[in-house]
């Protein structure tokens, strides 16, 4: 039990699972993760259709969370606790992998570090995927940095299943193989110039009588000062050109299980990320307190992570690595393409936060503790902001539960439901049907389902007036606050609300407006 408790991993892990897991269902569901519930509740034959149309690159997420669903429903902390988990597991990865590049302290310091922050919070508690991004990067990371230090078939299949894994998750994320390409390179070179024996680092560390996972012959931080970096991985043989090799044969298997849903995303990109914008300078100094979720713990985290890699100098080449890279590639691509979704790039979080060990490593613990409890009492406002809004910012609350609950308690038998808009991203019916489920009144304009169509969206009547000639109320539901909301509905199906119905009532809620219309005469 003792050993346990000592495990570098287990309090990163289990802050954590205790931080993200605090209010887990408070925020009402935002338009992504209504994306999410309408894929995953889907009959897997729709699932499968929908892959051909829209988000191929989501949809490995999208048929896990259709088992999930089944199992354990659809209740908005139920859809989170996949996140949540993979998130806490991200931690514990994080800790281990500093632990073994930079010494114990730094990993404990970084993994409790990544555990209070409020945008770990924010993925932990989304049922979207990226907590799995992150906990399949640093995996892989891992999983590469024992294969370096002992080479052997069964250590590259397991790096070569969690870079499938990477990419199934999110295709953005195999941005990172890039760090991982010059992690090996540096590695190679290191063992080229080494004079020293072989190295295996699964042994303890004889130098300086502990197991913090030191190589022998490299001081461990009872010699060199708690917490000092224990250096690149070295590659273990006598060829090491190997290791290159089997990096590179590593990724042919994970390229096949990738390439289908690489053609796929590809011929959907389009569609996908049209409402992405070009990226700009302004867009890199931003991105720390986007990630981070809070301008004040980004700035901190940034300037922990430089100060990190300037203490640790080559050794904290494969975290400064895996942070630096994937951002830069994303935004070079950003520039040519709509691909700039600071999201996205979450799963370099973990590696600045290791960066960010490296620095605390180098004081006393309770100094390295306090400044970790600094960064959470800096992201406390965050923190509870993020448990009423998942928007950003959190003022664009969308408030479909609200909305629904103004229907559910005044629909009546015969009552009809109209939404504006039907396009776009807004999702008001997916959000007003998420939460009425069997309760919604009959959608009147509805001819060709999502489901049918294969994709988030609902074809509607030609002729609007037709379709709503036998309803004597109608509950509208448009975006955005409108004092006229039957105005505010363009073209035929905006002329047969007004010229057939009066409104009888208005409702504004954050982000929507309900109205209900009464047929005139």
């Amino acid at each position: 039990m003792l050993g346990w408790l000592r495990a570098v991993w287990l309090w990163p892990a289990v802050g954590a699972l205790a931080v993200t897991g605090v209010g887990i269902g408070s925020a009402q569901p935002w338009r992504d993760e209504l994306a999410t519930w309408s894929a995953a509740t889907r009959p897997l034959g729709d699932l499968t259709r929908m892959a051909g149309t829209i988000d191929a690159a989501t949809w490995p997420y999208y048929l896990f969370m259709h088992g999930w669903v089944a199992l354990c429903g659809d209740s908005p902390a139920a859809l989170r606790l996949p996140s949540a988990l993979a998130m806490a597991g991200t931690a514990g990865l994080a800790a281990t992998l500093g632990a073994r590049l930079l010494g114990r302290r730094a990993g404990l310091a970084g993994g409790l570090l990544f555990a209070v922050l409020p945008g770990t919070s924010r993925y932990a508690q989304e049922a979207r995927p990226y907590a799995f991004v992150a906990l399949f990067a640093v995996l892989a990371t891992l999983l590469l940095v024992r294969a370096l230090e002992r080479p052997g078939w069964r250590r590259w299949a397991g790096y070569a299943a969690a870079v499938a894994a990477l990419g199934l998750a999110h295709l953005v994320a195999l941005t990172l193989l890039a760090a991982h390409a010059a992690v090996v390179l540096a590695a190679d070179g290191s063992a080229r110039r080494a004079t020293r024996p072989t190295v295996n680092r699964d042994a303890p560390d004889t130098t300086s009588g502990t197991t913090d996972g030191n190589p022998p012959g490299v001081p461990g931080p009872a010699a060199r000062g708690a917490g000092g970096p224990a250096g690149l991985p070295r590659i273990a043989g006598r060829w090491p050109r190997r290791a290159l090799w089997g990096w590179l044969l590593a990724l042919l298997p994970a390229a096949v299980v990738l390439a289908p849903l690489v053609l796929l995303a590809a011929g959907q990109r389009g569609r996908q990320l049209d409402w992405v914008d070009p990226a700009r300078p302004a867009d890199l100094a931003a991105l720390p307190g986007a990630l981070a979720q809070s301008g004040a713990v980004g700035g901190l985290l940034l300037g922990l992570a430089a100060l990190g890699v300037a203490r640790s100098g080559r050794v904290g080449l494969p975290p400064a690595a895996c942070l630096v890279l994937p951002v830069a590639l994303v935004f070079l691509a950003g520039l040519a393409g709509p691909l700039w979704v600071p999201r996205y790039l979450f799963f370099a979080v973990p590696f600045a936060c290791l960066l960010a060990g490296a620095a605390l490593a180098t004081v006393a613990l309770p100094a390295a503790l306090a400044v970790v409890l600094l960064a959470g009492l800096l992201g406390l406002p965050d923190q509870v902001a993020l448990r009423r809004s998942h928007e950003w910012p959190r003022g664009a609350l969308v408030d479909y539960q609200g909305a629904a609950r103004v229907v559910d308690a005044g629909r009546r038998p015969g009552d009809v439901i109209v939404f504006s808009p039907r396009d776009g991203w807004l999702f008001t019916d997916l959000g007003i049907g998420y939460h009425l489920g069997d309760r919604q009144p009959p959608d009147a304009l509805a001819v060709r389902g999502r489901d049918a169509r294969g994709d988030y969206w609902t074809d509607e009547c030609p002729a609007p007036a037709a379709c709503l000639a036998g309803a004597r109320r109608v509950w509208l539901v448009v975006a955005g606050r409108q004092a006229d909301p039957a105005d505010a509905v363009p073209g035929a199906k905006g002329t047969a609300l007004r010229d057939g119905f009066a409104v009888e009532r208005v409702w504004p809620r954050p982000g929507l407006t309900v109205a209900l219309l009464s047929r005139r005469g």
